[in-house]
């Protein structure tokens, strides 16, 4: 039994923040300076009292009227964040409540970031081939917004936040190939937030700088970008020949490339060191910023909506990030 894609739609928040209004609030940066670093212009930012799980909603909720779904045919229901309504119960069961999906699905939470859409997908296709689901609604949302410090001008410029969601089911547009997965937990301190769960419940209420003088608040996202940057190129370029050798497949093959959206210098790097061609690389942050979980997805339908991708092609996804971890596979449309 085979597992497919049968379909994607994603969901952004109507706060939209711009580089000239990050600009404002740190007027030592230029518009030009921030658009060119990290490839964003403008991001979507989650209001107040909008949660990963309302975001996820709207997503299913936009992809059950594109395609004509129903929500009664869906028998699992998987939820990526790291942003959850609660810390219990799980969002996913929520949403299973929200979405009026029937009592008899499965539904469950999964903690894991930038590489979550990956590993959703090989979590999808494993309870397809199991029989334990036929058609499985496989979410991501994230609002990384609300865990920056109001100082930390890096991660402002870079996180948007936003929500996709994907049907995995027996049958559809893409045929999900074989995955390589890969976690290494010693570089766990290299993106976190320290408090807030069991190992420290309570606020610390610290503030300073790294060497780099990147923001360090145990109460916020802390991003070493020199170590996850090396990280990157270290894993991403074997990854890209694991996912070929696994799939039996040779690069000339490769139609299309969609990868993490991280930012526009990492990309750029990897495409260079991985010796990929710039006309088969997506690389589109503009107008998002990086959604986390939710970029592969992203990226994948504006490929499918404006004919980037057809039919017939075949497109190597990856994705990697928080963990650390990383994640790859081919999708056969």
């Amino acid at each position: 039994m085979d597992a497919y894609i049968k379909g994607i739609s994603y969901y952004l928040p109507e706060k939209i923040v711009t580089n000239e209004e990050l600009v404002k609030k740190f007027p030592e940066w230029s518009v030009e300076k921030v658009a060119a670093k990290v490839g964003v212009k403008s991001r979507h930012i989650a209001g107040q009292n909008e949660t990963a799980g309302d975001m996820a909603e709207k997503a299913a909720r936009l992809l059950f009227q594109e395609y004509n779904l129903k929500p009664t045919n869906i028998d699992f229901v998987l939820l990526c964040t790291q942003s959850p309504d609660y810390h219990l119960p799980s969002t996913a069961c929520i949403l299973q409540n929200r979405l009026s999906i029937p009592t008899t699905a499965g539904a469950l939470d999964y903690d894991l970031g930038c590489s979550g859409c990956v590993y959703g997908l090989a979590l999808a296709k494993g309870l397809i081939f199991s029989g334990i689901a036929k058609n499985v609604l496989l979410l991501t949302a994230e609002t990384y917004s609300k865990y920056i410090h109001p100082k930390d001008k890096g991660n402002k410029s870079i996180f948007g936040d936003g929500a996709a969601a994907c049907l995995v089911s027996t049958e559809g547009i893409a045929k999900i190939g074989e995955f390589v997965l890969g976690t290494d937990g010693s570089g766990a301190e290299n993106l976190i937030v320290k408090t807030g769960c069991s190992r420290r419940y309570n606020k610390a209420n610290d503030f300073h700088k790294d060497e780099e003088g990147h923001i360090m608040a145990s109460d916020y996202l802390y991003m070493d970008g020199s170590a996850i940057f090396n990280f990157t190129l270290e894993v991403v370029p074997d990854l890209v020949k694991k996912i070929m050798n696994k799939n039996n497949i040779t690069s000339e093959l490769i139609d299309y490339y969609i990868f993490h959206q991280a930012n526009k210098f990492m990309l750029n790097t990897i495409r260079k060191i991985c010796a990929l061609p710039k006309d088969k690389f997506y690389i589109n942050l503009e107008d998002t910023g990086n959604t986390v979980s939710s970029t592969v997805f992203i990226g994948i339908k504006d490929c499918l909506t404006k004919g980037i991708i057809k039919s017939d092609n075949t497109v190597m996804i990856t994705a990697f990030g928080v963990g650390l971890s990383w994640g790859g596979t081919i999708l056969q449309f």
